[in-house]
C-alpha cells in the first residue's frame, strides 16, 4: 500500500458544488418598508369582568399570589401524580372537609381535592373557598380538581424555589 496516498474521508475526491461555483459575495437585504403605527384600540373581551373587586376578592387574591409563579410550577409538578384525598360532595365545603383537609395538609403538604357534581357551589368558588378556610394555597384547579399546599410548621417535605 502506498503510504503518501490519502485513506478513509481524504481518499474521495471532492464533489462540485451543485450550482458551479459557491456565491462568493452576500446578496444584499430588500429594506423594510416603513410602516406607521396602528392606532387600533383593542375590543374588550367580554369573557373578562373589569369590574372592582370587593376587599374579600382582594384578600383572597392577595392570599393566592403568597406562591411566586415557580412556586406554583413546582408544586403542580409534584402534585401531578397524587390522587384526590378529600372529596367535596353534595354538603358542599362542611366544617368536616374543612377539618379533614387541614389534617391531610399536616400529613402531607400538598393535597389534591376532588369537587363532585353533586356540590352546590361552584367548582371555581370552592377552591379559594376551601383554600382560605383551611388556611392554605391554592396551587392550581384543574376541571373539578384543586391543588391546595400549606408548608408544615415545624417539619416541612417540601422546599419550594427561592423567589
Amino acid at each position: 500500500m502506498d503510504e503518501n496516498r490519502p485513506f478513509g474521508r481524504d481518499a474521495r475526491p471532492e464533489a462540485p458544488h451543485p450550482l458551479g461555483r459557491r456565491p462568493t459575495r452576500a446578496i444584499p437585504k430588500p429594506e423594510p418598508i416603513p410602516q406607521e403605527p396602528s392606532k387600533k384600540k383593542r375590543a374588550k373581551d367580554p369573557r373578562v369582568s373589569r369590574d372592582p373587586k370587593s376587599p374579600e376578592q382582594k384578600d383572597a387574591a392577595k392570599t393566592a399570589r403568597a406562591l411566586n409563579g415557580a412556586q406554583i410550577r413546582h408544586l403542580r409538578g409534584l402534585g401531578h401524580h397524587l390522587d384526590p384525598v378529600v372529596q367535596i360532595g353534595k354538603d358542599g365545603i362542611t366544617d368536616a372537609i374543612v377539618a379533614a383537609t387541614k389534617e391531610a395538609l399536616l400529613a402531607h403538604e400538598l393535597v389534591k381535592v376532588k369537587v363532585l357534581q353533586e356540590c352546590p357551589i361552584d367548582r371555581k368558588e370552592a377552591g379559594p373557598q376551601l383554600a382560605e378556610r383551611a388556611e392554605a394555597a391554592l396551587a392550581q384547579t384543574l376541571g373539578r380538581t384543586l391543588l391546595l399546599y400549606r408548608r408544615h410548621p415545624n417539619k416541612p417535605k417540601i422546599t419550594l424555589p427561592r423567589r
